[in-house]
């Protein structure tokens, strides 16, 4: 699972023949299970987004309904809406002290106390505002199938039958879902995905600062450096282009 040394993933989007430790022999004896992953529809995201986040959530301890962390998920939710791409939104907080929070194209969204207790509502609400862009616009149904793709290619997935989810084991879902939950979108899914947070916000009236708030803790959070990784626009720069466009909207 992502934690503080990689929340808010960038890189360059995942080459499936450069990936390290990768067997070329794997991928051409892979074919029909690569074909399969680039293929992979909506309603096969959405299959196995349902069993990757089931498998998330058996090993993870969740929030009570009735529990301070999860009332408080509730009300920072409201304004958000209460669907993504024609799904029900179900969010849910894991308890743990890690700093994180990820969208699956299933509507699952999970957001970990150690992010909550670190940010307040509005913070708290642009960070899953942009989560939720990462489904809206595409890229989690990308990074799913780079990630099966990336499975194929090491043998990890068969091809038998003609649905994704019942030709793969419990342990090769678990595979996998590590692998989505993991994954690295590219700076411009990023920049996308804080704009389309933006504007979000800007629709349903609410408080815009905490995107460049959040923003800024994440800096801090990082040692000061700016950046999780050397290759990643840095969120002090992120925080200054969300800055800009308050001040143009204003």
């Amino acid at each position: 699972m992502i934690s503080r040394r990689n929340f808010f993933r960038f890189s360059g989007c995942l080459m499936l023949c450069g990936c390290s430790g990768v067997n070329p022999d794997a991928v051409l004896g892979s074919g029909t299970s690569l074909v399969k992953a680039a293929a992979l529809s909506d309603a096969d995201v959405t299959a196995l987004s349902n069993q990757s986040c089931a498998l998330h959530d058996r090993t993870a301890k969740i929030a009570a309904a009735g529990s301070p962390y999860a009332r408080r998920l509730k009300a920072v939710m409201q304004g958000l809406g209460s669907k993504v791409n024609g799904q029900t939104v179900d969010a849910r907080v894991y308890m743990t002290k890690d700093v994180n929070a990820w969208a699956m194209g299933n509507g699952a969204v999970r957001v970990y106390s150690g992010l909550m207790d670190m940010m307040n509502d509005d913070e708290l609400r642009g960070v899953i505002g942009h989560e939720m862009a990462h489904v809206a616009l595409g890229h989690t149904k990308h990074a799913m199938q780079v990630a099966y793709a990336t499975s194929a290619a090491r043998g990890l997935v068969g091809a038998a039958g003609n649905s994704v989810v019942a030709s793969l084991s419990q342990s090769q879902l678990g595979d996998l879902g590590e692998k989505f939950v993991n994954a690295q979108f590219s700076q411009s899914q990023e920049s996308a995905a804080d704009d389309y947070s933006f504007d979000m916000l800007s629709q349903r009236k609410l408080n815009r600062q905490g995107l460049v708030t959040a923003f800024q803790k994440l800096a801090q959070l990082d040692g000061g450096k700016g950046s999780m990784f050397s290759s990643h626009p840095s969120s002090p720069d992120r925080a200054k282009h969300i800055q800009q466009r308050i001040a143009q909207n204003a």
